[in-house]
C-alpha cells in the first residue's frame, strides 16, 4: 500500500448532505430576516466550521447574530436528521474494505462534535475510524491543525497520508499539513474550483480511490456500485 492513513471528509464526501446543508442554512436565514441565498453560494462555505460559514456568508452579522443562526441551523438540521441522509454509492463497502485492507481511517470534518456523534449514532459508522477531529475542537478549514493533529495521534507521517475531500478547504488542509490529497467530483465544489489545489486525483466515485492507495479492487469492495 502506499499510504498508512486515510483521512476523509464527511459532508459531500462520504454522506450525500450537500442538499441538506443548503437547505438548512436558507431556513435559519429566513428565521432571523436575511437573505435567502442562492445554492451554489451557500455550496461555496461547505467545510468550514458553522460560525465561520455563517461569518463568510453573512459578514454583516456580529457573533451574537451568528450564534443565534447557529441555534437555527442546528435545529433545522436535526429536525432533518429524523431521516438519516444517504452515504455515496459504494462508501460503506469502500470503508470496510479499507479495513479489512490494514488500513487505519480517520475523519477531518466542520461538523462540530456533537454534529458527528449523532451521524455516527445514528449510522453505526463510528466502527470504521480509528480517531476524528472536528471544526468546534481545532481549527476550522483550510487550517492543517486538525491534520497535523490526527497524524501525530495516529503515530504516521505526513507522507503516509492521504486527505479525501469534495472542498477546496479539505485540500487546502491537506496541502498545508504536507499531505497528499484526492478530491471527490461529485461534492459541495465544482472540479474546475478543487484543481488548483493539485490533487493527485479526482475521483467520479469512492471506490476509484483504490488504486490511488495503491489496493487492487475487490469483490466486497465493488459489489452494487
Amino acid at each position: 500500500m502506499n499510504y498508512d492513513l486515510v483521512i476523509f471528509d464527511w459532508d459531500g464526501t462520504v454522506m450525500d448532505s450537500t442538499g441538506r446543508i443548503v437547505s438548512c442554512m436558507q431556513l435559519a436565514a429566513v428565521d432571523l430576516g436575511l437573505p435567502s441565498l442562492p445554492d451554489e453560494t451557500v455550496c461555496g462555505i461547505i467545510g468550514l466550521g458553522l460560525p465561520e460559514a455563517i461569518g463568510t456568508l453573512y459578514p454583516v452579522l456580529d457573533a451574537g447574530a451568528i450564534e443565534r443562526m447557529r441555534e437555527r441551523y442546528a435545529f433545522h438540521f436535526i429536525a432533518a436528521e429524523a431521516t438519516p441522509s444517504a452515504l455515496y454509492p459504494g462508501a460503506e463497502s469502500l470503508l470496510t474494505g479499507l479495513r479489512e485492507a490494514g488500513m487505519k481511517l480517520a475523519v477531518a470534518t466542520g461538523k462540530s462534535r456533537k454534529g458527528l456523534q449523532r451521524v455516527w449514532g445514528n449510522t453505526g459508522l463510528d466502527r470504521y475510524f480509528d480517531a476524528s477531529r472536528c471544526a468546534d475542537e481545532s481549527h476550522s478549514k483550510p487550517h492543517p491543525a486538525m491534520v497535523l493533529e490526527l497524524l501525530q495521534e495516529m503515530a504516521v507521517s505526513a507522507q503516509r497520508a492521504i486527505v479525501v475531500g469534495d472542498t477546496t478547504f479539505d485540500l487546502e488542509m491537506a496541502r498545508a499539513a504536507g499531505v497528499d490529497r484526492v478530491a471527490v467530483s461529485y461534492g459541495a465544489h465544482p472540479v474546475e474550483k478543487l484543481l488548483p489545489c493539485e490533487p493527485l486525483a479526482v475521483i467520479d466515485r469512492l471506490h476509484h480511490l483504490l488504486p490511488v492507495l495503491g489496493l487492487a479492487a475487490t469483490e466486497l469492495v465493488t459489489e452494487n456500485l
